[in-house]
């Protein structure tokens, strides 16, 4: 038996490749599979406390897309710059065998920034947006940003916020001005100018939110009617990266998984919402029979409420298992000569 090992650099040159359209697809039949309850296996994620990290293993398998589980050490000191090592381990559908370790430390932020691609899709009402706001500068911003900036070609300045002055907002501008040479960008830290900050988030069309963040990032009231807003970064009980407020302010709040937000986003917990406040975004989309290769259709009539149900729209995210299978399998089936491929191992 052979597998393929494919590296952080192996994973960068497939992705490379990869239309935004078809990544945006491929989250809209994960959630849909979600929402209709069948077609999927995906038990809780356990986690295991080692010296310096916590180790989350996540298992999941989606039918017709394949089975993984992906591991992630999430540091247990706010001091550590060393990100979030991550590795999926992809089995063979037929032999049960091991058909690729991959890399998954992009993979993680590309298909949440991908749900979110497709939940502004879905919610967004300012036809063509023109300004972007991103609080945080970690690989999910950037992931964010850059997918953003692709699927729309409007947007023509786009605001960085952060809690300090580092070297990782310095090199993320950097490879965002350099993929994106017709884009303004822009860099604010974080309490330090209250009134620009209030500025740009009143200006903008489209916010996105990756903090590890324990109270609002900014005033519900700076948010200007038809914003959308992606939420990406809480996922325990006492984060929160926006006041109960602003939630208010959509009525409803679209989510990956009800069940899961109901007990990991910190927000909702906050705001008291329950499952009947939230919208599974898999609702908002229909396939025409089961192939992943399919292209998705809008469910207009549940978008529309979704607007109508507040002033501006908003899309929380705490990452289901679902869609890492998804994307470490398109990465896998891409990969081709762009892999280590180790034979005689079983």
């Amino acid at each position: 038996m052979s597998f393929l090992i494919i590296t952080a650099a192996d994973v960068s040159r497939i992705i490379s490749s990869i239309h935004h359209s078809r990544l945006e697809s491929m989250m809209a039949f994960v959630f849909h599979t979600l929402s209709s309850g069948s077609g999927f296996d995906a038990p809780l994620r356990e986690s295991i406390t080692m010296a310096q990290h916590n180790a989350l293993f996540m298992p999941a398998r989606v039918q017709g897309l394949g089975t993984s589980i992906k591991v992630v050490s999430i540091p247990r000191h706010p001091a550590d710059q060393g990100g979030l090592p991550a590795s999926s381990l992809v089995l063979d559908e037929n032999t049960g065998g091991i058909r690729a370790i991959v890399n998954a430390r992009q993979l993680t932020a590309l298909r949440t920034a991908a749900g979110s691609l497709l939940a502004t899709r879905l919610l967004l009402s300012v036809q063509d947006p023109s300004t972007f706001l991103a609080f945080g500068a970690g690989k999910q911003i950037e992931a964010h940003v850059d997918i953003h900036l692709r699927a729309y070609s409007t947007i023509e300045t786009c605001t960085i916020v952060n809690k300090s002055n580092n070297q990782r907002l310095v090199n993320l501008i950097i490879r965002l001005k350099s993929a994106h040479p017709t884009v303004t960008f822009h860099s604010l830290i974080l309490k330090d100018d209250l009134a620009r900050l209030e500025q740009v988030t009143r200006a903008a069309n489209i916010i996105c939110t990756a903090t590890s963040s324990k109270e609002p990032l900014f005033e519900a009231k700076w948010v200007s009617p038809g914003t959308h807003l992606n939420l990406i970064g809480s996922y325990t009980p006492d984060m929160a990266e926006v006041s109960p407020e602003l939630l208010h302010q959509a009525g409803k709040v679209v989510v990956d998984s009800r069940e899961a937000c109901a007990s990991e986003a910190g927000e909702l917990i906050k705001a008291r919402f329950n499952e009947e406040d939230m919208v599974e975004i898999g609702t908002l989309v229909h396939f025409d029979g089961n192939s992943p290769d399919a292209d998705y259709e809008k469910v207009h009539a549940l978008c529309d409420e979704v607007r109508r149900a507040g002033k501006i729209t908003i899309f929380k995210s705490v990452g289901v298992g679902l869609q890492d299978v998804a994307i470490t399998n398109m990465v896998v089936n891409l990969a081709g000569e762009i892999s280590t491929r180790i034979d005689s191992y079983d």
